[in-house]
């Protein structure tokens, strides 16, 4: 019976000691984890690099914001896109100051003009252009304006640069 005790002894002592080892394996485990939080390590090709460079330059490049814009029209069938771009073409003969969109929705070509902030000056240009191009207004993704700014040099020396 001593020699079962003793023998039992040693296994939970054994057990006691990889249970001690294990956790301090996990412990160091975390806390590499928690060193690389934040971090994302792409191991791969250097053409995949680039290309991610170039996403991330072009997304902020383009910006866009929540606004309205006029549908004149959503054509569909077989030449709805030469009709589309005629009546785009036509569209900024009227008016030049105006910018103009051809987005295709499947199945339809629409076009879409301005670039509005608000639906009140959406509203206001719809007023404007209604006898020649009744439409109405939607939501869309604009393209605002960029603010305007004069560079104005910290010393006399940028200024002669």
């Amino acid at each position: 019976m001593a020699k079962r005790l003793t023998e039992r002894l040693r296994n939970v002592g054994v057990l006691i000691c990889l249970t001690a080892v294990c956790a301090a394996g996990q412990a160091q485990r975390v806390y590499a984890q928690r060193e690389r939080q934040g971090r994302i390590e792409i191991v791969g090709d250097t053409r995949v690099s680039r290309m991610v460079e170039k996403h991330v330059a072009f997304n902020g490049s383009v910006s866009t914001t929540p606004g309205y814009r006029i549908q004149i029209a959503s054509l569909s069938g077989s030449n709805s896109k030469q009709q589309a771009f005629v009546l785009k073409d036509r569209f900024k003969t009227s008016f030049p100051d105006t910018e103009v969109y051809i987005v295709f929705d499947e199945p339809n070509f629409k076009v879409k003009a301005g670039d509005f902030r608000t639906r009140l000056e959406a509203f206001a240009f719809l007023q404007d252009i209604k006898e020649l191009y009744p439409g109405h207004i939607v939501q869309d993704f604009i393209n605002p304006e960029a603010p305007e700014y004069d560079v104005v040099p910290e010393t006399d020396a940028d200024a002669e640069e």
